[in-house]
């Protein structure tokens, strides 16, 4: 672990150092330090038994919402949009607005920004085959997951033949082929315990303000004590004073990056309220 970073000129010069050292990196600011590396579906027991119905709920409820989505992992990135658990991780490229979410104050405690340094095999992007397959694995009854975990971790290889043959293989392939109707029984049975950066489609205001991507677990794993080949994590403490107020010269502010009009009009209320203190007048419009 990096030692604390107090000002937002230490903070670049240690990203800059790290960018050196090559490899794709990609950013997540959290504003307590040392919480596990883990997706939130993944961090309750009840989450993990409900995954299989959570994201058909939530469309159930608002099928406009997800009209123009069609593909599983569309509808998760949308649906952990509006906080629904999910087996993403909320990353981004830009390590400012890591530094954002890092230096936040509703918690008393260090904030940490942690960098992702990602190898080409680990990326990919929003099409791809193996993202399938890891997204549709949230379809799955809890028995169904616990079996094919069973398979991969069980004594010696697995074949992939006999294992594309297995029913809750077979049933995550029906899943797949709603949205790819060319996908043949041939999934790499290493890639269902595998972890993937994936960019996304920018096609949400926030995402696109906020340079988001994703990392999507296949298993429940803690990245740090359970790395995967690929991925590597270092943690940065930030201390949290004077951060925003430099980020917010910046031009890295709440209304920014979380574009709906409602944060804006916060933003503008928020910012005359400051200026003119109780018991001064606004300036008047000539």
């Amino acid at each position: 672990m990096s030692g604390e970073i107090s000002s937002l000129e230490e903070y670049v010069k240690e990203i800059c150092t790290l960018g050196k050292l090559g490899g794709r990196l990609c950013y997540r600011g959290q504003p307590e330090s040392g919480l596990t590396l883990k997706p939130v579906v993944f961090r309750k027991q009840a989450y993990v038994d409900a995954e299989h119905t959570l994201l058909r709920d939530l469309v159930a409820l608002h099928p406009e919402e997800f009209a123009s989505d069609s593909t599983t992992l569309e509808r998760l990135v949308r649906a952990r949009h509006y906080s629904l658990p999910t087996r993403l991780l909320d990353v981004t490229w830009n390590p400012l607005v890591a530094l954002y979410f890092a230096a936040q104050t509703n918690s008393k405690r260090t904030g940490e920004v942690i960098v992702f340094r990602i190898e080409e095999g680990q990326f990919k992007f929003y099409d791809s085959d193996t993202v399938s397959c890891v997204a549709n694995l949230a379809h799955l009854r809890p028995e169904e997951k616990k079996r094919i975990d069973d398979l991969l971790n069980g004594k010696g290889s697995v074949r992939r033949k006999k294992f594309n043959r297995e029913p809750p293989v077979d049933r995550l392939l029906q899943f797949i082929r709603m949205e790819k109707s060319y996908f043949r029984d041939r999934i790499v049975p290493k890639h269902l315990k595998t972890v993937l950066c994936v960019k996304p489609k920018q096609n949400n205001p926030r995402i696109l303000a906020q340079a988001g991507a994703f990392l999507l677990f296949a298993t429940d794993r803690n990245l740090e004590s359970h790395p995967v080949p690929g991925i590597t994590a270092k943690r940065i403490e930030i201390n949290k004073a004077e951060i925003l107020g430099h980020l917010d010269t910046m031009g890295v502010k709440e209304h920014v990056l979380f574009p709906e009009i409602e944060n804006a009009a916060k933003y503008l209320g928020k910012a005359v309220a400051d200026a003119n203190p109780v018991g001064t007048a606004a300036p008047s419009t000539p």
